[in-house]
């Protein structure tokens, strides 16, 4: 059977990447050969030197204004475009409640969920996005990602050890030098089957012409012996 992979490299702080999400799900909701699609989430960090928690006095309008070089009234209106086009995918942004801070332990969390299973991970990328983008989650607090992750299926215990032992650190590192290493400097990125990379919030008809490009690209999948009975071959009949 014919399968084809998608590797998506985002960040849970990233809004474009949850759009992002939503445009994919789209898309391979119209494809008839959903079954025969891997979809894989890698960890890319915005903001790798973020602390766990980000202290600000002013709001987060003002952090970005000040990021970026703009005036506020510049930053609401890039605020609010973000949020129309969110709405308009079913997703609720409440940059009034967010609390920007440090990713790279969420990227733990969605790597061990990973480890349970294809469709923990997709589950867990998807509560954390909520978590951070519509609830106003601390994602740097360590017992806010343990009730994330129980929300999806996972254990409490096994999580809180994780969290506190490091692991899956090196996973999250790999993936952050593997999109340097293929030129990847911007999320959300979909990597088709290793041949095609679609960068940003592209729209659902962008991708899946995209996906349907790679699909008919893939080799056909080599014949599956599902019988075996009586027959003659050169070296003569068996009986």
């Amino acid at each position: 059977m014919k399968r084809l992979s998608i590797d998506v490299w985002s960040d849970i702080a990233c809004p474009w990447c949850y759009v992002g999400k939503r445009r994919l799900e789209a898309a391979l909701a119209r494809f008839p050969q959903r079954d025969q699609v891997a979809v894989r989430w890698h960890a890319f960090e915005l903001d790798p030197s973020a602390p766990k928690v980000r202290q600000s006095k002013q709001s987060h309008v003002a952090d970005l204004a000040q990021k970026y070089g703009t005036s506020v009234a510049q930053a609401e209106a890039m605020i609010g475009r973000v949020v129309d086009v969110a709405r308009d995918e079913g997703l609720d942004f409440r940059f009034d409640v967010l609390k920007p801070g440090n990713t790279f332990d969420a990227h733990r969390l969605v790597r061990f969920a990973e480890s349970r299973g294809a469709e923990l991970q997709t589950a867990m990328t998807e509560r954390l996005m909520r978590a951070y983008l519509t609830e106003g989650a601390t994602l740097g607090d360590p017992e806010t990602l343990v009730a994330l992750a129980v929300d999806v299926g996972l254990d409490a215990a096994e999580v809180r050890a994780m969290l506190a032992d490091g692991s899956f650190t090196a996973d999250v590192r790999a993936d952050e030098q593997r999109a340097k290493a293929s030129g990847i400097n911007g999320v959300p990125c979909f990597v088709l089957d290793w041949k095609y990379g679609v960068t940003g919030a592209q729209t659902a008809d962008v991708l899946l012409a995209n996906i349907e490009r790679a699909w008919s690209e893939l080799p056909p999948a080599p014949l599956e012996m599902v019988a075996d009975g009586d027959a003659c071959g050169p070296e003569g009949c068996n009986s």
